[in-house]
């Protein structure tokens, strides 16, 4: 009888346990998948940096520890010691008005904004400098955006300014060699779009614009089965190739294999939750350290600005470029948040409106090749200045016929009438020529 009863009991126990581990089981399943795919990490790019760029990539929490939170030029009182954990409260006092203004003078380059240069494996110690934020845009369809962060951006000097723009530089500074549009805080990155687990596009993040390329396109080199970036001296933009790439028309990066960079070595890895526009952390790719991902992530909410505001005029470390409106030192930028993470396309979905400035120089450097430099922009002037002429006449003849008396028929003929419609048709015609040449050009 007590045999009986020890084998009940011990019938009892196993089916408890086997419907525990269903349950288990069940759990493991129904939750989400919280590890980043390992094809994310297995067609990652690999950034080659400028042999001679002093500026390499830089720890987000470092950064935040050399910098103070401001508005309006004030320090931010009475607030605890910003970190990951809490960079988003600071939008409370103003968003975009909220800067990260730098303990110690940029220009004196402190050792925190040179950053950390990679080992020989492409692996950056003791600092993560990489955030890999994935959006899933359907079940098929997947974006993957490598964020590279620096602690400073050192802008171009005159010897990057194609002629002849150049020749218009007329600071005295700006002539010898002294950078402009210099910022603290940059932020890089390149797309990677996937489809049903395998690479269909990339997208190379270039100053305030960017390139996107099929993903066997010709121009898109790679290692294996991973992309190669080339990454600018001093400015950190993107690009598929080497060399000396000319951006906003005029001005030249310089990009060559100096250091390799494997940026998923060091890297935050995430999910954007594209309902509430959060991170949600995820483990890292399973070929990848076991370091736990962070699980901070207030950094990405916050709106301000990584790095100082421009300086005043008044500041004695500010210089601005005549004509131009260039500066030495300008605005740091805003964070990932706002890099067009919920894209249609591989590039951003609007294009990004052009200043009249850069619009000039667009126009005048489109037109310096054929038409300006040398011998040519005599001819060229010579036909502006009898287009000129040409337009001048034409308006003094208009004059002229409208100050004319009009002739006082008694008798009106058919060809006359014929005649007076046939020049107010003339007239009609050339006021809608000139309303067309006053809408603004696409």
């Amino acid at each position: 009888m007590e045999g009986r009863r020890s084998t009940g009991k011990a019938l009892l126990l196993s089916l408890q346990c086997l419907f525990l581990i269903v349950l288990s089981v069940r759990a493991e399943t129904e939750k989400p998948d919280l590890r980043c795919p390992d094809y994310v990490a297995n067609y990652a790019p690999l950034v080659w940096l400028h042999s001679e760029d002093p500026y390499m990539p830089s720890d987000l929490l470092a950064h935040l520890q050399h910098t103070t939170p401001t508005v309006q030029g004030h320090a931010i009182n009475g607030i605890p010691s910003i970190d990951l954990g809490n960079l988003g409260t600071l939008n409370e006092f103003g968003d975009e008005d909220v800067a990260l203004v730098s303990k110690d003078d940029p220009f004196s380059y402190p050792k925190w904004i040179l950053g950390e240069a990679p080992d020989d494996t492409g692996r950056i110690h003791n600092a993560t400098p990489c955030a890999v934020i994935l959006v899933e845009k359907n079940e098929a369809d997947l974006d993957a955006f490598y964020f590279y962060f620096y602690s400073y951006n050192e802008g171009p000097n005159i010897t990057q300014v194609l002629e002849p723009l150049n020749r218009l530089v007329t600071s005295e500074k700006a002539s010898a060699g002294m950078h402009f549009g210099n910022h603290v805080g940059d932020w890089e990155h390149n797309m990677v779009r996937f489809r049903d687990g395998k690479p269909i596009g990339i997208y190379y993040s270039q100053h305030v614009d960017g390139e996107g390329y099929d993903w066997n396109d010709a121009a898109v080199s790679k290692a294996g089965d991973r992309p190669i970036v080339y990454s600018a001296r001093g400015s950190h933009a993107n690009y598929a190739t080497p060399g000396a790439p000319v951006h906003n028309a005029a001005l030249i990066d310089y990009c060559d294999e100096g250091k390799r960079w494997d940026p998923v070595l060091s890297a935050y890895f995430y999910k954007l939750d594209t309902d509430t526009f959060t991170l949600i952390p995820l483990t890292p790719p399973k070929q990848q350290s076991p370091r736990s991902s962070s699980n901070q992530t207030s950094w990405f909410e916050y709106k301000g600005h990584w790095g100082d505001f421009q300086f005043p005029q008044s500041d004695p470390r500010q210089e601005t470029i005549p004509r131009f409106g260039v500066h030495r030192f300008e605005t740091g930028p805003n964070g990932p948040r706002f890099k067009h993470l919920l894209r249609k396309g591989l590039v951003r979905d609007q294009a990004r409106r052009l200043s009249w400035t850069e619009w000039a120089v667009g126009i005048y450097m489109a037109w310096y090749p054929c038409c300006i430099r040398g011998w040519r922009k005599w001819i060229s002037v010579g036909v502006i200045i009898t287009a000129f002429a040409g337009v001048v006449v034409g308006i003094i003849l208009g004059v002229r016929r409208l100050r004319r008396p009009k002739t006082v028929y008694t008798k009106l003929q058919a060809e006359d009438i014929q005649m007076d419609e046939w020049r107010r048709d003339e007239e009609a015609l050339l006021s809608s020529s000139e309303d067309e040449d006053d809408r603004p050009r696409r």
